[in-house]
């Protein structure tokens, strides 16, 4: 089944859900990108973070940039995410790997590092983008995305997310953000954190069987849960081609391109987010220089 992802209120309309399975992006993204298995944890579980939070944009063209800098040994981990229910994202070490953590788990923590920020960046479509920049809380994604809802955005919040990697690939991805909206009253976070004190991960909860109707119905049925009659398919997408990259070698000037025919006979690109190869040989760099020529 193709991933996807559903929304909910609950509590009178004091609170809100939003819940995906992104089990077949995040097999795209490993395969795409040659990750490891903790590499695969950490940037499945940061797309499916940045889904959760692009859901609540208004308008299609609205974007959320998620950049974990945590000092690890993945360096980097970057990921662009849209209300259109796209995502797209990269780590800068892509086959680190690790011993499991203490509770045998993967080292997401660890990989990721925890001396660093992320760096959110939300285009809301209208050209001024909002920015937003917190230290983080332990590296695992969930944590530190759910530090900068309530820190940076000042709603109390939860996101569960959750990677299960094997040697045969991804078997089962998703996450869940559960928030309270301004004016809900003070019992409802304590309410909040009951609730999810007794969850051990969300992957499990996906291998046992469950859907994501019967995810939320389990957390939130007695808290008049109505799940929005629209469900939106996400999935792993980059809008790179060919045609953008031969516009940003057009930025590079003549000069340089004509010292890239008499060096390489030609230019390569590699696209960061989708690892997509792009070759232009003579022909189209000397097409480039002419259209340079004409312009000047």
């Amino acid at each position: 089944m193709a991933d996807y992802l559903i929304r909910a209120t609950a509590a009178d309309g004091n609170a809100r859900a939003v819940t995906a399975i992104s089990t077949q992006l995040c097999e795209e993204a490993r395969n795409r990108h040659s990750l490891s298995y903790v590499a695969t944890a950490a940037l499945g579980r940061a797309m499916t973070a940045g889904l959760l939070i692009s859901s609540g944009m208004k308008r299609a063209d609205a974007r959320v940039n998620l950049q974990f800098l945590g000092g690890g040994p993945l360096g980097k981990v970057w990921v662009d995410a849209g209300a259109d229910g796209s995502v797209r994202g990269y780590v800068q070490h892509p086959q680190i790997e690790l011993p499991p953590n203490a509770l045998g788990k993967l080292d997401v923590g660890g990989a990721v590092g925890r001396d660093g920020m992320l760096h959110v960046i939300r285009d809301l479509g209208f050209g001024y983008p909002y920015s937003g920049t917190v230290q983080l809380v332990s590296g695992e994604i969930g944590d530190d995305v759910t530090q900068y809802l309530v820190t940076s955005e000042q709603t109390p919040s939860a996101v569960l997310l959750g990677v299960f990697v094997d040697s045969a690939g991804v078997q089962a991805a998703g996450g869940m953000m559960l928030q309270l909206l301004p004016g809900a009253p003070e019992q409802l976070i304590a309410d909040m954190e009951a609730k999810l004190s007794g969850l051990t991960g969300f992957t499990p909860l996906l291998r046992s069987g469950m859907g994501l109707t019967d995810i939320l119905e389990n957390l939130l049925g007695d808290w008049g849960l109505q799940i929005a009659a629209d469900t939106q398919m996400i999935r792993f997408h980059c809008p790179c081609s060919e045609d953008r990259m031969l516009r940003a070698l057009r930025l590079l000037g003549e000069v340089e391109l004509k010292d890239m025919i008499e060096k390489d006979g030609g230019a390569e690109a590699t696209c960061h987010f989708c690892n997509e190869i792009y070759r232009v040989g003579e022909p189209e760099l000397q097409q480039v220089i002419e259209q340079l020529q004409d312009q000047a």
